[in-house]
């Protein structure tokens, strides 16, 4: 892919499928984001910002700035947005849990906002917004919550990040693009960042 005039060099993005590992290699063999991305991204250290587990799809960023990465990952500085099936009926209670959250060994699992937009089968489809990022995080803060007519563990089957700050996903699966400069700027607008990172 050649870079125009228009985009960012300093940005990609990714619409990750299921299956693909967010790391530069595996000593299983396992297939990683690597795998769907030209040489030259592995090559110039292009990296991840952030992570979406090995069974989690959408979008992924990647960067070769320590500083645009830092303020993207950094607790409360950047909304993401997932839509997640989940296993099990999910009541206004177990709503108000995930916002109030559940204490795990990672620290207190939580989300900010909390939508139900669908159900499908003994399934609900919820839209959740949160702006951290623990390791797993939403599949542990509904897998600490029980169905009410089974008793069993909620399980999230399904995870899809549809959105990081400013940007949404508009990719097609296993796909990848520059940023432009505008999305640049809009994802960037709120952070101060030294030196001539956001010069564009």
């Amino acid at each position: 892919m050649n870079s125009t005039t228009h985009e960012s060099k300093k940005l990609l993005a990714l619409n990750k499928p299921k299956g693909y590992l967010v790391t530069r290699s595996d000593d299983l063999g396992r297939k990683t984001v690597y795998d769907l991305l030209p040489d030259w991204v592995f090559d110039d250290q292009w990296m991840p910002i952030g992570r979406l587990d090995l069974e989690s799809k959408g979008l992924l960023l990647f960067t070769r700035d320590g500083q645009i990465s830092n303020v993207l990952t950094k607790p409360g500085s950047c909304i993401k947005i997932y839509e997640i099936w989940v296993r099990g009926h999910v009541t206004e209670e177990h709503i108000e849990q995930a916002l109030k959250g559940v204490e795990s060994k990672y620290g207190l699992l939580k989300a900010l906002v909390v939508e139900k937009i669908g159900m499908g089968g003994a399934k609900t489809k919820l839209r959740v917004q949160i702006d951290e990022g623990k390791n797993r995080h939403i599949r542990r803060l509904f897998g600490a919550m029980k169905d009410p007519k089974f008793g069993t563990p909620l399980k999230v089957v399904s995870l899809s990040r549809i959105s990081i700050g400013s940007l949404k996903l508009d990719i097609e699966s296993g796909k990848y693009r520059y940023l432009s400069l505008e999305e640049e700027k809009m994802l960037l607008k709120n952070f101060k960042i030294s030196g001539d990172t956001l010069k564009i």
